[in-house]
């Protein structure tokens, strides 16, 4: 298994302690996922930007099957997130 070095919430300053209270504020806690970017908050920005306009965007699928669709990748992907 990969070791990565990661910046703890606690330890989070400037733009990434921001990003980490915004994941807090929508999520509960900074899951591993984000974490792993933590190295490079404008990476880690611009994928939850992404993330975002993908699973809430206003046309296409409604959410609940984004939610379907990227549960069942992420379970074919072997991936648990």
């Amino acid at each position: 298994m990969a070791w990565l070095h990661t910046i703890s919430p606690e330890a989070a300053t400037g733009r990434l302690a921001k990003t980490y209270r915004a994941a807090i504020e929508r999520a509960g806690r900074v899951f591993g996922i984000v974490r792993t970017m933590s190295l490079a908050p404008p990476v880690l920005d611009a994928s939850m930007g992404l993330y975002q306009r993908i699973m809430f965007a206003p046309e296409g699928l409604e959410r609940y099957q984004r939610e379907l669709l990227a549960t069942v990748t992420s379970r074919a992907n072997d991936c648990h997130y």
